[in-house]
């Protein structure tokens, strides 16, 4: 499929008759890049490509609320966000994990061939990404990962700029405090 923006996929989207259409154009165009979002943030395959499709479903559920006060990748963006921290919460609470045993698993699976390509580092830095909460994971993986600004990552996640300064600050201390012990 051929690249368009945004305004040409609300219009398509926004017309009865090319409503599919316009969507696919969506999942074509932002699809791969949610996907790393979320990856990043439940690291297991299977989790963040069902998390995507549930991205999508929603965002086709919800699309006539989009307000265009923010790019279509921003609006996807907070709802693929929305839907990774409400997974994760709630696969604490189901099996009953407490927060260490939930972290030895995702190591465990970091360092399986199978699980993630990259060097030792990344998965060092993947290790380390572990050890923060889950909000100061994702303020990281948005700064350093997705290079955002933290007027977008602010648009992104609701949060005022100061707090998010701050709980990227205090992630790269702690990533910065694990990768000294490593």
């Amino acid at each position: 499929m051929e690249k368009i923006n945004d305004q040409e996929i609300l219009q398509l989207i926004r017309n009865p008759q090319s409503k599919e259409r316009g969507f696919r154009f969506l999942i074509e165009q932002y699809q791969r890049r949610i996907y790393q979002v979320i990856r990043r943030m439940v690291l297991i395959h299977e989790d963040a490509d069902d998390l995507t499709q549930n991205t999508f479903i929603k965002a086709f559920r919800y699309l006539d609320k989009f307000q265009e006060n923010a790019g279509l990748y921003t609006w996807l963006y907070r709802i693929a966000v929305n839907e990774t921290l409400t997974y994760l919460k709630k696969k604490k609470k189901r099996f009953f994990f407490s927060i260490d045993d939930h972290q030895e698993r995702l190591e465990s699976y970091i360092d399986r061939p199978d699980s993630l390509n990259g060097s030792e580092i990344e998965k060092k830095l993947a290790k380390a990404l572990l050890k923060l909460p889950e909000k100061q994971r994702l303020v990281f993986n948005l700064k350093y990962q997705e290079n955002m600004t933290y007027e977008q990552m602010a648009l992104v996640t609701e949060t005022s700029v100061g707090a998010l300064k701050a709980s990227y600050h205090h992630a790269v201390k702690k990533v910065e405090e694990y990768l000294k012990k490593e």
